[in-house]
């Protein structure tokens, strides 16, 4: 029997990111001379990948590659400054697998971000399968991020294979992709379904069960 697949989204998912991705924007706006925003504000332009995220936190001034590599790296230097897993994560992830499911990390956010965060953050090895921004043809929601994962993991997509998140772009890409998606209440998204989704869970205790 095949074991399920659970592919989870990272900000705002597996880890409370916004404390430090609102430190590296203000860290931006601030060279560009502009004032700060409060974290809430640059929590809500999380989702789409960082260009999107800056155009939309940035608008005084249209993103740039210079910006974009700048921003980067001053995410890269206060990445791991108050980043956590949010409660109960690491034990999903423990109970998952020891369940014979297999797990793998689908987000917009680039691969080495992603990768420093799960390994500082001691989350790393639960997972078979990273996928960020640049490995796929597109960004969520795309399905296509969410193929290459289960390509990754051994075999295609099934219908009981799930997609676990909390923006619209997780769950857009987890239907268009043809498999069972979560909604996690606990993120930047907020209690609210941004789309219809297979469940909707309060903690991660809900998740796999």
């Amino acid at each position: 029997m095949n074991s399920t697949f659970f592919l989870f989204d990272l900000d705002s998912t597996l880890v409370d990111t916004r404390a430090d991705l609102a430190a590296a924007v203000n860290l931006l706006r601030r060279d560009l001379g502009f004032a700060p925003l409060p974290v809430d504000a640059v929590a809500k332009c999380v989702g789409h990948g960082a260009r999107a995220m800056l155009e939309t936190a940035i608008p005084e001034r249209p993103c740039t590659d210079a910006m974009l590599e700048a921003y980067r790296a001053h995410y890269h230097k206060h990445l791991l400054d108050q980043s956590r897993p949010y409660p109960g994560i690491p034990e999903l992830l423990q109970r998952l697998r020891s369940d014979g499911h297999r797990l793998g990390v689908v987000t917009n956010k680039g691969r080495p971000a992603s990768l420093a965060i799960l390994d500082g953050l001691n989350l790393l090895s639960f997972f078979d399968a990273i996928v960020g921004d640049g490995d796929a043809p597109a960004l969520k929601p795309d399905p296509a991020p969410l193929h290459f994962a289960a390509r990754q993991l051994g075999r295609e997509l099934l219908p009981t294979d799930w997609m676990v998140g909390d923006q619209d772009t997780d769950l857009r890409a987890g239907a268009s992709a043809g498999i069972q998606t979560c909604f996690c209440r606990w993120g930047f998204s907020g209690a609210t379904a941004p789309f219809p989704a297979t469940l909707c869970a309060d903690t991660p205790g809900d998740i796999g069960k």
